[in-house]
């Protein structure tokens, strides 16, 4: 089966390729119908824009497109959509409440099962349509699918949410904005400081916006306050956060709100997210990238839409494909993929192909045999190959521990810190000095928006692991291959000299050459090591046993590589700095130097949890 369907990937990778040269001459001419005004419930109308295949007789089907960034041109060059208009799709494209040229007030994560509803009724009760829904989108436009897919419109017939992970709830992790309670700042604050504006010019309240919009008067109107981003990054690195934005010139946003609150907080429980507790209907073809801030999320979403679903054919199809690219970017994976600095090989997918044929499928009803795929599809980096599975996790998953051993001095790679699969039989302490003056920076990983050229993807560590306030743990060349696949946990022994502090860890490919490439990356601010929602400080010198989540990942660490994890308190500025001081953080411009602490040893086991994959 296998073989069979790796042969038909390749097969459909040439005929992707071959698609445009294929029977133009008889596909529709796309014409536009700009700014439709919608009215929700509460009379807030959305404009919307329209692109029909010019001159279709029969009833259409829709795609539809919510979005944060403006519809204007949004199909134009869209090589997935241009296409789907031209097979006699209609594509409908809207700017979401209080964005752009829609009205009322924009607030991050509200009233979106509400609107999309109404505009599902809207667009499937039109003259021109067949009734049948699907949506389509990536990060924000994946989100809002998600959570239209909470309120199981009998309309939205398929669904294709990509890096669609921000639209899930999982307690501490709204948005992706906290890791282990320690605040996301370049990616929430860089994302605010650009795309998180509530305030957007317009027409004069008393002007048929409809009207306005479609006129020529509007055509060089710039909607979107004139933010200096360049400044904004210069600050950064300066204190307190909660206020940076405000310093920055950043007109107002919903950002204070999320810098300010528990990671899980009464604010986010009450936003408008998907959640384990909601049930679904609708097929589902999920796609991410493992160097992207939300694949876990998506292995989530994939696993309840189809244990929650409502009827056989939703429980049936869902589906999951994740490459290994950074956010949003698997579709441009080429023969010689790089991701960061990482040489990752050939990871192309005919994505065209399966997007049409997904459509299609659904909507038009076209037996294309799309629904023969594996449910799972994901590469696994390393061995640089895709690889299939029927669920999430794959099974024959094992999971090994790899004790943290060493004589204590395992600061910088050039110390003595080991990964083995033998438990230690004698007790050490690693040390180190955290200053939050003097954090670890930030090398690839899994962020987006924060405006650094390196913000994601595989780096090589070696010069950070130089660093003594870094404690490196490494295991020998590995004697065979090991495909390490799915969540990835490490549990440490810790204490500290201060009353809260951070800590971090990072898993590393370690090359025969000696480069060191970043897989995937956790922390855990000590206040939240019982809740996410109620914070409690540590005594000074305690011990405690904690347990840091690096969330999910596909690697293969291949013979004569070696397996290295990497702990300390930063990782700046993806994550932001503890202060130490067992204060707000986010308000204080003060901080004191810790002295933290790793015990391993028979009695106080520290370890790294991995999910093995045994062919």
């Amino acid at each position: 089966m296998k073989i069979i369907y790796l042969s038909k990937i390749l097969l459909a990778v040439v005929m992707q390729f071959l698609l445009a040269s294929l029977a133009f001459s008889e596909a529709y001419a796309i014409k536009l119908e700009k700014s439709h005004m919608i009215s929700m419930r509460d009379g807030v109308k959305l404009s919307t824009d329209l692109y029909f295949p010019e001159g279709a007789k029969e009833k259409l089907p829709v795609i539809l497109v919510r979005t944060v960034y403006s519809k204007n041109g949004y199909v134009n060059g869209y090589p997935l959509l241009e296409e789907l208009v031209r097979r006699g799709y209609v594509i409908a494209v809207q700017d979401i409440r209080g964005r752009f040229e829609s009205e009322g007030d924009y607030m991050v994560a509200t009233g979106r099962r509400e609107d999309g509803y109404d505009t599902i009724d809207w667009l499937t009760t039109q003259p021109w349509s067949n009734g049948k829904l699907g949506t389509e989108g990536c990060s924000y436009l994946g989100e809002t699918q998600v959570v239209l897919s909470a309120v199981k419109h009998p309309n939205h017939v398929v669904a294709m949410p990509m890096s669609a992970a921000s639209g899930w709830y999982k307690p501490g992790r709204a948005w992706q904005g906290f890791s282990g309670g320690v605040f996301e700042l370049g990616q929430t604050a860089g994302w605010f400081s650009t795309e998180g504006t509530k305030v957007f010019y317009g027409p004069p309240a008393h002007v048929d916006r409809q009207a306005w919009f479609r006129s020529s008067a509007s055509k060089n109107y710039d909607m979107k306050p004139k933010t200096d981003f360049e400044h904004y990054l210069t600050l950064l690195p300066t204190l307190p956060i909660d206020s940076l934005l405000d310093r920055a010139g950043i007109p107002p946003t919903d950002y204070g709100k999320w810098v300010t609150s528990h990671p899980d907080s009464a604010y986010f429980r009450n936003l408008d997210f998907a959640r384990a507790s909601d049930t679904f209907n609708v097929p589902a073809l999920f796609m991410d990238s493992w160097y992207d801030y939300g694949p876990e999320e998506t292995t989530e979403m994939f696993n309840a839409f189809r244990e929650n679903a409502q009827s056989k054919v939703a429980k049936n199809n869902q589906f999951m494909i994740i490459g290994p690219s950074t956010h949003c970017g698997y579709t441009e994976a080429t023969e010689s993929t790089i991701v960061g600095e990482r040489e990752l090989g050939d990871a192309r997918l005919p994505w065209l192909d399966i997007q049409l044929r997904w459509y299609d499928y659904w909507l038009k009803g076209k037996k294309n045999g799309i629904t023969d795929m594996p449910k799972v599809q994901y590469y696994l980096m390393g061995k640089n190959e895709w690889r299939q599975s029927e669920v999430w996790p794959p099974k024959d998953t094992t999971y090994q521990k790899w004790y943290l051993q060493g004589q204590g001095r395992a600061n910088s790679r050039h110390g003595d810190g080991v990964l083995s699969l033998k438990a230690p039989e004698k007790s050490n302490v690693d040390s180190f000095i955290y200053d939050p003056a003097h954090p670890v920076p930030s090398l690839g990983g899994h962020s987006c928006c924060t405006g650094s050229d390196s913000e994601a993807g595989g780096y090589d560590q070696s010069e950070i692991e130089l660093r003594n306030d870094v404690l490196v743990y490494t295991s020998e060349a590995l004697s065979e291959g090991i495909e390490v696949t799915g969540s990835i946990d490490v549990v440490l022994w810790v204490s500290s000299s201060a009353t809260d502090t951070d800590f971090t860890a990072k898993l590393v490919d370690v090359y025969p050459d000696g480069r060191a490439f970043n897989i995937q990356e956790g922390a855990l601010r000590m206040r939240y090591r019982k809740s996410l929602s109620k914070a409690e400080l540590m005594t000074p010198g305690e011990l405690y046993e904690i347990r840091l989540d690096l969330r999910v990942s596909s690697n293969y660490f291949a013979k004569g590589n070696k397996i290295r994890l990497e702990i300390t308190s930063s990782n700046f500025p993806r994550w932001d700095r503890n202060l130490n001081t067992g204060g707000n953080n986010y308000d204080e411009k003060k901080w004191r130097i810790a002295s933290n602490k790793v015990h391993h040893g028979k009695d106080k086991l520290s370890y790294l949890i991995l999910p093995v994959i045994k062919k």
